[in-house]
């Protein structure tokens, strides 16, 4: 089983979308992780987001990379369960890394699910920092939400 890393395009959607659903545990968003959502995430981050594919043209791995200008973060790191523990992540991961060092970023962060043994492994393993010394808070903008909260 042999594999090569390159960008993501536009075209790797369907690739990608089909590796994201065998994916045990992963859950995609229906706006942010729809066609549209990704092509959007990719046109404002051409340059930093990755897939593995295999000798067969298979999509095996994928993270969706991006930056604000200060600080980069990775989303949906995944590589098929018969691809891992060949180094395909680690490879994905400082591919990443390299594209956001091009483009002047020097941190990026992420997020893993504390019930993600497997991923909280590999990101302890290839010597990440898991940080306590901060809380995570997030909020969906919708309409809904938006009117409630300004009221």
């Amino acid at each position: 089983m042999s594999f090569s890393v390159r960008l993501m395009t536009k075209e790797d959607y369907e690739g990608v979308r089909a590796l994201w659903m065998t994916i045990h545990g992963f859950a995609i968003r229906s706006i942010d992780d729809s066609r549209e959502g990704v092509e959007r995430f990719i046109d404002r981050n051409p340059s930093t987001s990755v897939v593995a594919v295999s000798d067969s043209g298979e999509i095996v791995g994928a993270i969706l990379c991006g930056h604000d200008g200060r600080r980069g973060c990775l989303y949906h790191v995944c590589v098929r369960e018969d691809y891992r523990r060949k180094g395909i992540g680690k490879e994905m991961v400082v591919f990443c890394m390299n594209a956001l060092k091009a483009e002047g970023i020097n941190k990026v962060s992420l997020i893993a699910f504390t019930k993600n043994d497997i991923g909280n492994a590999f990101w302890n393993c290839i010597g990440w920092t898991k940080r306590l010394d901060l809380n995570y808070y997030d909020f969906t903008l919708n309409e809904a939400n938006i009117t409630a909260f300004n009221s």
